[in-house]
């Protein structure tokens, strides 16, 4: 399997893009189906051209679903003994942190993600969530509901069949755990499009599931676009259901092409603009480790990005110049090598929109006070930037810039903060930061947010809470025992006794 033995080092993980073997085609039922052309892909690190991403046409589309249902039928996955459907999904699992230093270069060289923090963050994360999942398929159970007494009354579930699923390019195989390890202990088959940006991790773990042992077919990976493969496999009358993650805007495309071909469920994790609540009394140092390790990590391209600093104003001085201190210690470089921290932006299109926006929030009168420009560098990197007098209406406030951009506005009470808070597209996320426990539970009530965090900011490995947005950040709930749950549909039962 893919790459050479000898394309990474053992003792750094550093490793020679250049050297790297990355798989081809798509991953059909328990095979690699060739494919040539497609998509001109270049590395974010260095702007080299160094691979295609094929586009699968509708009827290759067909063929994947087509497996997907076979196999299901076929090996009676949803059928079999829950253990024996933990037990497999565990090896999958315990293969994937195995083969950690062959995933790790294989999703670092297309993507932003550096190779330093793959094998024990989004490798071993990816591990982790599928070792959850499948410890719900013993333990969720059929409920016995009250009815009159001639009677017996039972809610049953079970699995949909075939679940489509589109995950996105900023953390390829973390997101495709999120899809795949629900799916497949609620009893699934799935056929899913990695982002074309980052398909090639997505390859090898579904390669990795056959290795383990799970059937031919229950994993499928179609490589392509939006408008010709996604817009295929979430319309396709044999996907049971279909769950996203990636923008508003894509997620509402999905919305109109699945309610063009029929009705189906769906679970859509969409875009944020999330705010962080910092009030006087809070631990500015925490405080600013966290806002600044929100802004940096993977460059400010999360969607639960917590960009919008709403500060009270007798310490916004004091915070914003913490702020910028950690934004100094950054370490930008290639993805290959294992002493970057700092990641570049995706592509070329990307970098020039975060651009656009910031040159239209200065436009409308909003300071600079660090960053503002790309790194002199090779490859897409963007420069730590922090605003300050912006207003709400702002298009560095009001857009979801995707990039490490960090408006900064001030308030004097908590009225005024929750008002600043209030977006009127998103609602995914939120931080707050106080030592004032009443006001801690106060204002995460008051936030329009799917997920609140207190004096911290970004997801813990606890992979029981669930995430999902209020208003256009989505709907529906992955990780935690929602998404297990959105992977079954229920059947009511009245019996006659």
């Amino acid at each position: 399997m893919p790459p050479s033995p000898d394309a990474t080092n053992p003792d750094t993980r550093s490793f020679d893009p250049d050297r790297l073997a990355l798989p081809s085609g798509h991953f059909i039922a328990g095979r690699f189906v060739p494919a040539r052309g497609g998509i001109p892909l270049h590395r974010p690190s260095d702007g080299a051209a160094f691979a295609d991403c094929p586009v699968a046409e509708p009827a290759l589309v067909d063929e994947a679903v087509a497996a997907a249902a076979k196999a299901v039928r076929e090996s009676g996955w949803g059928e079999r003994p829950p253990r024996e459907r933990v037990r497999a999904l565990h090896r999958w699992a315990d293969l994937i942190e195995e083969k950690a230093g062959v995933l790790a270069p294989v999703e670092a060289v297309a993507s932003t993600r550096p190779v330093g923090q793959l094998a024990a963050g989004d490798v071993a994360v990816t591990a982790e969530q599928i070792r959850f999942f499948a410890e719900f398929a013993d333990k969720e159970t059929d409920d016995l509901v009250p009815t009159g007494a001639g009677s017996l009354g039972l809610v049953m579930s079970e699995p949909y069949g075939v679940v489509g699923a589109i995950t996105p390019w900023n953390f390829p195989l973390s997101m495709a755990g999120w899809k795949l390890g629900p799916a497949l202990a609620a009893g699934n088959a799935v056929v899913l499009k990695p982002s074309e940006m980052t398909p090639f991790s997505t390859l090898l773990l579904a390669a990795l599931s056959v290795e383990a042992g799970l059937p031919a077919g229950l994993v499928n990976v179609v490589l392509g676009d939006g408008p010709t493969t996604g817009t295929a496999l979430t319309g396709h009358p044999g996907i049971g259901k279909v769950s996203f993650t990636g923008s508003t805007a894509a997620g509402t495309a999905i919305m109109t092409n699945v309610a063009r071909t029929g009705v189906k469920p769906m679970t859509l994790e969409l875009g944020g603009k999330s705010p962080q609540l910092v009030f006087a009394d809070a631990d500015l140092a925490l405080a600013a480790r966290a806002v600044a390790g929100s802004l940096l990590a993977n460059a400010g391209q999360a969607c639960v990005a917590g960009t919008r600093l709403i500060v009270a104003e007798a310490v916004a001085d004091a915070l914003v110049e913490a702020i910028g201190a950690h934004c100094a210690g950054i370490r930008p470089g290639p993805t290959w090598d294992a002493a970057t921290t700092y990641a570049p932006i995706i592509s070329e299109r990307q970098i020039a929109r975060i651009e656009a926006i910031v040159g239209a929030a200065l436009a409308a009168g909003a300071e600079c006070v660090r960053g503002g420009t790309r790194l002199d560098r090779p490859g897409t990197f963007y420069a730590p930037t922090i605003l300050r007098r912006v207003g709400t209406d702002s298009p560095a406030v009001r857009e979801e810039i995707f990039g490490p951009v960090l408006t900064v506005q001030t308030f004097r009470d908590e009225d005024e903060a929750l008002a600043l808070a209030e977006h009127p597209t998103y609602g995914l996320a939120a931080g707050l930061f106080t030592r004032d426990l009443s006001r801690a539970l106060r204002v995460t009530r008051a936030l329009q947010a799917g997920t609140v965090w207190v004096n911290r900011y970004g997801r813990s490995r606890d992979h029981i809470l669930p995430t999902g947005g209020y208003k256009q950040s989505g709907i529906g709930k992955d990780l935690g025992r929602e998404a297990y749950l959105a992977n079954r549909r229920s059947k009511s039962v009245l019996v006659d006794l």
